[in-house]
């Protein structure tokens, strides 16, 4: 169970599968300090049982008084092999593989493979990896239309329903698959929080996403995922990170595609380009992976869990902990222990970042976020105040990492929810705006009586004036909590 006094700036993502989805377990997880839950439509074959998750979720954030998210994660272009007799079966260093697009119950000797297209874009000497980079092939040859031999690298089980990656071949699959259509037309219509693009290779596949998503006139935002090499070349990062809402290091098939070592280096240049750019970053796959058959992590998952947040990263997402698990809710337990200890001990905050620059567009309101988050530290200030209708203004303070709480005051229900996903934000429902002085007093009172203030607290306050008309940020100031209900700026 959470600590009324342990606030915790990085927030946990937990994805929802056979070991978590009923009402018990996920109000359990709840309470423990999920932030957002995750829903994995790469197993979603009907609506039915997603469909009932978010009717759990959503009446637990009613009757708990919480705001946690949930995201939809789309399955994207994965490409998978087909059954294999008797179930297994073993590849054998130096033999041939052939992969074929015709339906077969596949063996050691020739698999089927869902990817149509695979004999036309696999070319020879291109490396193919199944199971997670377990086994490796090289292409010897093709037919373009139906077939591919291969000859095994690195041996081992062949186990069916496996997914295939193709590290160097330039793989012209579209980036939203026909599952993936319908899938999206399901959580637009369920109006989820985010929906996640996988294998994103450049911007053009977000733009693609962003316009069915405009069309439907629902304000839904993008999780894109980094797990293909493409994607972390330097110009195609920068154009994703522009182009998307929230980044998410997709360590499983980024860690198949490019060599294994460049791993931890890539997760800390992302990190550090979303926090330059106040993009929110997840950091996934693997986290507690020792938990889900054990009841402790492994010392070097909990290094792992300790150094993505040393990173600066905003989530840290679970996966077959909370899917598939023995006890889901003492991972987000065991999370949330590690991840106070962490911020505790050795956070480095008010993290220095590069500003605005004059002559952006955005110069006065990111030089106010900017200048909010110094002199928040200057003062021992218990708290930033952001008073935002667009949430810019939170991710903006929160990419400087102060020490202080950010509270977000917004009248926009949706940005509630996805502040869920902001390093060291919480947010509330407010709609009164009506002077800067009134709003300031009522915030500072909501957050007092909520035990989040205290008398003599001094807080920094940022917003816009006039404050009815909510436009860029273009104001800061600081107050002291006062006894009563009011408070001395």
């Amino acid at each position: 169970m959470i600590e009324p006094n342990q606030f915790r700036r990085t927030k946990i993502i937990a994805t929802i599968g056979p070991a978590s989805n009923n009402e018990a377990t996920i109000e359990a997880m709840m309470v423990r300090g999920v932030n957002v839950f995750r829903l994995n439509f790469s197993h979603v074959r009907q609506y039915e049982v997603p469909l009932a998750t978010i009717g759990i979720i959503r009446a637990l954030n009613k009757k708990l008084g919480l705001n946690t998210a949930i995201f939809g994660d789309l399955q994207g272009p994965k490409i998978r092999i087909g059954e294999i007799e008797n179930g297994i079966d073993e590849l054998v260093v130096g033999e041939n593989l052939i992969f074929s697009t015709e339906p077969c119950v596949g063996n050691a000797k020739k698999v089927h493979l869902t990817y149509e297209d695979f004999p036309k874009d696999v070319k020879k000497g291109d490396v193919i990896l199944m199971d997670d980079g377990k086994l490796k092939l090289e292409a010897i040859s093709s037919n373009g239309t139906t077939e591919v031999v291969a000859k095994v690298i690195s041996g081992g089980e062949l186990k069916p329903k496996k997914g295939v990656n193709l590290p160097n071949t330039n793989v012209s699959m579209p980036s939203l698959t026909e599952k993936d259509r319908l899938d999206l037309e399901f959580i637009i219509e369920q109006d989820l929080d985010w929906v996640a693009l996988s294998f994103v290779r450049e911007a053009k596949d977000i733009d693609e996403l962003k316009a069915i998503i405009a069309k439907s006139g629902k304000d839904i935002k993008i999780i894109a995922k980094i797990e293909k090499p493409q994607a972390v070349e330097p110009q195609n990062l920068a154009a994703i990170i522009h182009a998307t809402d929230v980044v998410m290091v997709a360590r499983g098939d980024l860690g198949v595609e490019v060599e294994i070592e460049q791993l931890p280096i890539l997760q800390k240049m992302i990190v550090r380009e979303c926090r330059q750019h106040a993009k929110p970053v997840i950091v996934a796959t693997q986290m507690l992976e020792g938990m889900e058959k054990g009841f402790m992590p492994t010392r070097a998952e909990v290094m792992d869990v300790s150094n993505a947040i040393l990173d600066g990263a905003d989530a840290l997402m679970l996966s077959g902990e909370t899917a598939s698990g023995i006890n889901p809710p003492n991972v987000i337990e065991m999370m949330h222990k590690i991840i106070v200890t962490v911020e505790q001990s050795l956070y480095e905050y008010n993290y220095k970042g590069i500003p605005t620059q004059q002559g952006d567009t955005m110069f006065v309101a990111d030089s106010i976020c900017y200048d909010a988050t110094h002199l928040a530290q200057r003062i021992s200030a218990k708290a930033i105040i952001a008073m935002t209708a667009s949430g810019y203004t939170a991710q903006k303070i929160s990419s400087y990492r102060p020490k202080a709480p950010i509270f977000v005051f917004t009248d926009n229900p949706k940005l509630i929810m996805r502040t869920s996903l902001t390093w060291g934000a919480r947010a509330f429902l407010y709609d009164a705006f009506v002077s800067t002085d009134a709003t300031v007093k009522d915030v500072i009172d909501e957050l007092k009586a909520q035990n989040l203030l205290e008398v003599g607290d001094l807080v920094v306050n940022t917003g816009s004036m006039p404050i009815d008309l909510k436009g860029s940020t273009n104001m800061l100031k600081v107050s002291q909590v006062q006894s009563g209900d009011s408070a001395r700026h």
